[in-house]
């Protein structure tokens, strides 16, 4: 998709959140022995409601990746992976199979329950990226499973008067429409490449959960507070804020910025089934041994 340039600038905003905190994240492997840092962890559920989790990827070892993610099970939740370098194949138990490849993303809702597997179709290069776990409202929770491949031209862009280039994921920015909307938790995705010095608004309502991950350089805010590479930055709530203002260091600057609109639910978890209580997770685990889920 072609980068449309904004003619005029957003209004500007008046009360920009500041950083609450920042999470280094914490280095594993997860799948087949595939490397990562788990970024946004089980003990953040509740802070960043409603996402459960935020796996960042990338090594140009082939050791570190080639194993992939072999059959698996999900429920209860979507997974949104975001493919920055690298090929990889998606197949699930309802028949769904695609590839996801430089600059594409896969947007999975597992709902009821799906088995599925993501394996590499590369041998050597770079793999790069991230999943993002999205809960879903408990009405939701044992919907049909679906699924989409956006191909990295499907994905709307814009760049800035500053010279900010925006991929819009999902949600909106600055009047352009991301590739995804959902209705209940609001989800905004944004992949934002700033030039060195340069800033970029983005407006937010004061009661969603908002973050951003710097993927490469650095952001700088106001306060003096620096969020380096590979640093998450938990904005805090506050009332009155309308939405967040990032400004790159003295390096072009790689971020995802992700924010969404709390459930407010009951979070229980068992691995890879996310429901709302116990006797969900039990119901679970005893639906995928009996082989009741899609497919």
């Amino acid at each position: 998709m072609s980068t449309n340039t904004l003619n005029s600038p957003a209004r500007a905003l008046s009360q920009p959140r500041a950083v609450e905190r920042l999470v280094a994240g914490q280095a594993t492997r997860d799948g087949a022995g595939v490397k990562l840092t788990r970024v946004l962890t089980q003990n953040l559920q509740r802070r960043l409601d409603p996402f459960l989790m935020l796996d960042a990827f990338g090594s140009d070892q082939a050791d570190d990746y080639i194993a992939g993610f072999p059959d698996h099970p999900h429920r209860g939740f979507e997974t949104v992976t975001y493919m920055l370098e690298g090929r990889m194949r998606h197949r699930d138990s309802a028949g769904h199979e695609g590839l996801l490849g430089n600059g594409g993303v896969q947007w999975m809702t597992a709902g009821r329950g799906v088995i599925h597997s993501e394996l590499p179709e590369q041998e050597e290069g770079r793999m790069e990226g991230f999943q993002l776990w999205l809960n879903l409202p408990a009405r939701d929770k044992m919907r049909e499973p679906w699924y989409r491949d956006i191909q990295s031209q499907e994905i709307p862009e814009f760049r800035t008067e500053a010279g900010v280039n925006v991929r819009v994921i999902a949600g909106q920015s600055h009047g352009v429409a991301g590739a995804v909307q959902r209705e209940h938790t609001e989800p905004l995705y944004l992949d934002i490449h700033l030039p060195a010095g340069a800033r970029f608004e983005q407006a937010l309502p004061e009661a969603h959960n908002a973050f951003v991950y710097v993927y490469r350089g650095a952001l700088r805010f106001e306060s003096g507070c620096t969020v380096p590479q590979q640093r998450m930055a938990i904005f805090a709530n506050q009332v009155g804020s309308d939405g967040v203002r990032l400004q790159a260091g003295d390096e072009p600057t790689r971020v995802i910025l992700i924010a969404g609109q709390p459930l407010g639910e009951p979070i229980a978890q068992y691995g890879p089934f996310v429901m709302n209580n116990e006797a969900e997770l039990v119901q679970a685990v005893r639906d995928f041994q009996a082989g009741r889920f899609a497919g």
